[in-house]
């Protein structure tokens, strides 16, 4: 029976049974006023005895108490434990395809939608140590702004550097989807996700979305796609002035929800209807719950014998107790007259 107690441990740890046993006899011999001790023969009180003899007989039977208690341990097997855990980690590695057309810049979240969608993803790559990350940013076109990469710093920087003027506008949800395949298709991780933030209706690009989606999932990748948007009518830009400054206006809501949805389905992933900055929130901690890194934990252990050391010091101990009772501590030699007196 192994007693593992951290960095110390007993191999046979029910031999330790014993020295409850051992303690017992020896306050029971010195209760009865009994030589405890193999090689201590019965000493009765004798006139004469110097002071030095009868301190030595009174501590003499400890050594054999303690010999003995340490030969004991050393049968037990103490060993001393150096315990390794090994900690493997499997990542996943994800694609942050994010919609920068105009319409992301409508205030139905605070500031507009855009804004929000970049802190939270920013917090959502934060709490994704393990994993790769890559990012796609798509409007009239798609550009990858950033390969799978465990930098999340970079990728942080890369997410707060977003903006309505980095392409042309529109919104190409199929170049967006394509490109995210394209810096996962090689990559050797068993778990692979495109997580595609949009708010409207395709517009623009050559490639249609659903056939992006079967590109993902000819790879093995799973779409999350959210809708990012109120219900009812937001106020969206609608205009430009001359300078360059937008008109807004409230106009209805529109993203193509049956289209988010079979990009979901043809890829074995899900599509989330974000309405609010909250419900957006709730639907990155679900993602962070669907797809967990895989954590594997393996605790190597080296024993190491310790047990010399006790025996050393048991057969010292009771090496001592046999001298002492044989010479010192011995029992002196008494002479006896022709009259029979001691002298």
């Amino acid at each position: 029976m192994m007693l593992d107690l951290g960095n110390f441990g007993f191999k046979y740890a029910y031999i330790l049974l014993l020295l409850p046993v051992l303690w017992w006899a020896f306050c029971f011999a010195h209760k009865n006023k009994q030589t405890f001790g193999f090689f201590l023969p019965e000493v009765k009180s004798i006139k004469g005895v110097t002071t030095f003899r009868t301190t030595g007989l009174k501590y003499l039977p400890w050594l054999t108490y303690i010999g003995l208690s340490c030969l004991l341990i050393a049968l037990a097997r103490p060993l001393s434990l150096q315990k390794n855990e090994i900690i493997n980690e499997s990542g996943i590695d994800i694609s942050l395809a994010i919609d920068l057309s105009t319409s992301m810049l409508a205030k139905d979240f605070k500031p507009n939608r855009l804004e929000v969608t970049k802190h939270l993803a920013e917090e959502f790559v934060q709490s994704r140590p393990n994993d790769r990350i890559s990012i796609v940013a798509f409007a009239g076109e798609a550009l990858s702004m950033c390969p799978l990469t465990y930098d999340h710093k970079m990728v942080v920087n890369i997410l707060a550097s977003l903006n309505q003027n980095t392409l042309t506008d529109g919104t190409a949800i199929g170049s967006g989807l394509t490109s995210s395949v394209n810096n996962l298709k090689d990559s050797k991780a068993k778990s692979k996700v495109i997580i595609l933030l949009t708010d409207g209706v395709n517009t623009a690009g050559y490639i249609d979305p659903t056939t992006g989606a079967k590109l993902a999932a000819k790879y093995g990748i799973r779409v999350y796609v959210i809708g990012v948007g109120s219900e009812g009518q937001a106020e969206t830009p609608v205009s430009r002035t001359p300078s360059g400054q937008i008109i807004y206006g409230y106009v209805p809501v529109e993203i193509d929800e049956p289209l988010m949805t079979e990009i979901a389905n043809i890829t074995n992933g899900q599509y989330f209807r974000a309405i609010d900055e909250n419900s957006l929130q709730q639907i990155y901690n679900r993602i962070n719950t669907l797809e967990k890194t895989k954590i594997e934990k393996n605790i190597s252990v080296k024993e190491f014998d310790e047990y010399r050391i006790f025996l050393i010091m048991g057969s010292l101990l009771l090496l001592l107790e046999l001298t002492l009772s044989n010479t010192l501590l011995g029992t002196p030699n008494i002479r006896k007259d022709d009259d029979g007196n001691n002298n």
